[in-house]
């Protein structure tokens, strides 16, 4: 069954707004960060990956935000032009703003983290009056992040990219993307959260993700229905709450949970899971598949960037995900 629909008419298949940052991750893994002396530096932020494993698996891609005027602001433009991203509306900030930094932090497999340094960050210099609407229109889908709405001007830049979508038929993707340290309260974050939520017709997010949006819901047992369900009074029409190694659950307003299988994986670290299974669900359903099949296809995806040291770097092609999703069914990958 199809649950939705895209407007194949636009020449653009995809489009991302929000963070833009340098993720700087330990060479030393299986110790501290206090004991790492080397980092590798790539591109970071969730719709940022998530626009780079689009654009790998080959669909027409751009990105809207705002990037610092330094060296680094330049490393993130440039690397999304070799990405073939269009940078149209990717804005450089004069006011003196910086480039974010995440430091990750690889003590084991299973137990990593990321410290992140956020203050007077260009990404969240974003304004409304920045975003092209001429890109917008064009575009089939709309992801927009939770982090982008944490301070204004971004937040209000995010609320006008939706009104565009919604003026011009977009698809619209949230990505909850909850990074605590960036809001002033868990009150503030749900009441922007949920109002955000309202305009969209996919939700991804962990359940703690979603939990953070309930602070004025009644949904003592965490109940994943209760939670679907709500949004199906708006626009939603697929709603996808995971549960880390338990795997994910798609819900859709027919009252189905649909599961899919996972796939075994080499584990490296654990961050960049979210980003590359957002980028081959959201590619499965624009080409027609099941969500069952479109949720493998971001496993399987998800599975080949936690077996790598980067994120961005090892956004996987349709090639590399067919492959791996081959060699899983016949036994030559088990879990690490």
């Amino acid at each position: 069954m199809t649950y939705v629909t895209f407007p194949q008419a636009k020449s653009l298949d995809f489009a991302a707004i929000g963070r833009l940052c340098i993720d700087l991750n330990a060479n030393e893994i299986n110790r501290p960060m206090e004991e790492t002396m080397t980092f590798t530096k790539y591109v970071g932020g969730s719709p940022a990956n998530i626009t780079i494993g689009m654009s790998r698996l080959g669909m027409k891609t751009a990105f809207i935000g705002k990037i610092a005027n330094d060296q680094m602001g330049r490393f993130i433009a440039d690397y999304l032009q070799r990405n073939a991203i269009d940078t149209s509306n990717v804005v450089t900030d004069q006011t003196g703003a910086v480039t974010g930094l995440a430091f990750t932090e690889i003590k084991s497999p299973s137990d990593c983290s990321i410290l992140m340094y956020r203050n007077n960050v260009a990404d969240l210099k974003l304004t409304p009056g920045e975003v092209q609407e001429s890109l917008i229109a064009q575009a089939k889908v709309l992801l927009i992040s939770g982090t982008a709405l944490a301070q204004s001007p971004s937040r209000e830049a995010v609320f006008q990219a939706l009104n565009y979508a919604k003026k011009h038929g977009a698809v619209i993707v949230f990505d909850l993307d909850y990074r605590p340290y960036t809001w002033t309260s868990p009150e503030e974050t749900a009441v922007y959260y949920n109002l955000a939520a309202e305009k969209c017709d996919i939700i991804l997010g962990t359940r703690e993700e979603f939990d953070m949006m309930e602070q004025f819901e009644h949904n003592p047992e965490k109940d994943d229905q209760i939670t679907a369900a709500k949004w199906f009074d708006y626009s939603a029409k697929i709603v996808i709450i995971k549960h880390g190694k338990e795997g994910s659950i798609a819900y859709t307003p027919d009252g189905i949970g649909h599961r899919a299988k996972s796939f075994p994986a080499k584990v490296v670290k654990t961050f960049g899971a979210g980003d590359s299974y957002a980028a081959g669900f959201i590619y499965g359903v624009m080409q027609g598949w099941t969500l069952e099949k479109s949720m493998e296809y971001g496993s399987a995806a998800a599975c080949i960037v936690i077996s790598s040291h980067s994120c961005s770097d090892a956004m996987p092609t349709a090639a590399q995900v067919d492959a791996y999703i081959e060699r899983c069914n016949r036994g030559e990958i088990t879990a690490s």
